[in-house]
């Protein structure tokens, strides 16, 4: 879709260094923080502090577990292109990584987080299967504001902020919570508030990009996800149906009363 190649041999050694403490300081947070199927992922795909990864190592990988691929893309991209691509099994990531200042905080997704944080979770089945018919359904509404914030807040508290109750205990599968040192330790506090995942409570309130989750949900699995996405179909159409708005203004942050 973007004709765009990750450039290994233009990685710098300040890029390396970069992913290298970027990568040193999530390992030594999240053993026993992150979901098992994300470990595991992470060990499949060979990530290690000294090298950053090579797409195309990723997608021999995924090619042979879920069928997903990695697509290159310049950075933030439109809703369309964003779902079009995960629609056909492909996760768009950017290649360029923040600089030794941002360590700690940057605004909009790098490759550090599109890669370490999302890209060993496509190697699960219902996890990837969610991820695609999610987008199926934003496809269908993609020109109307009001149906794509409603699948924003869906994404922002599954793919990006979710946590799977494991027999080990309560663990990560959040790409927004793994690429973040403080979020990972405060998502499992005593002072976070986690709730049982609920499609219908998702959608009914927003979220914020710049402090912790006032909130986080809960899976037992990630079949659970999957199944749920007649439920998300069935929401979407009965919450257009009933919030009035117009089609070319995107939607303000609001409550609906499903």
């Amino acid at each position: 879709m973007f004709g765009l190649k990750q450039e290994y041999d233009k990685y710098t050694e300040t890029d390396f260094l970069v992913w290298k403490l970027l990568y040193e300081k999530q390992m030594q947070i999240l053993p026993n923080r992150a979901a098992k199927a994300y470990m595991d992922g992470l060990k499949d795909m060979n990530f290690n502090a000294g090298e950053i990864p090579k797409f195309d190592a990723v997608n021999k990988l995924l090619a042979n577990t879920t069928g997903w691929q990695i697509e290159v893309v310049p950075g933030l991209i439109p809703d369309k292109d964003f779902f079009e691509l995960l629609s056909n099994k492909k996760f768009p990531s950017s290649t360029w990584l923040r600089k030794l200042e941002e360590l700690d905080y940057l605004e909009e997704p790098d490759m550090f987080h599109d890669c370490f944080a999302h890209m060993p979770l496509l190697t699960n089945q219902f996890f990837a299967d969610y991820l695609q018919e999610l987008s199926k359904i934003a496809l269908k509404h993609i020109d109307d504001a009001l149906a794509i914030e409603l699948i924003g807040r869906i994404y922002w508290f599954t793919v990006e902020f979710g946590l799977i109750k494991e027999k080990e205990g309560m663990r990560i599968y959040g790409a927004g919570i793994l690429s973040s040192a403080g979020e990972s330790v405060f998502c499992l506090s005593d002072e976070a508030t986690r709730k049982r995942f609920s499609i219908k409570e998702i959608m009914e309130k927003h979220y914020y990009k710049d402090h912790f989750q006032d909130r986080y949900y809960v899976i037992d699995e990630y079949k659970e996800l999957f199944d749920a996405i007649p439920e998300i179909d069935r929401l979407m159409e009965q919450a257009l149906e009933k919030i009035p708005h117009e089609k070319t203004i995107y939607a303000t942050p609001l409550d609906l009363n499903l």
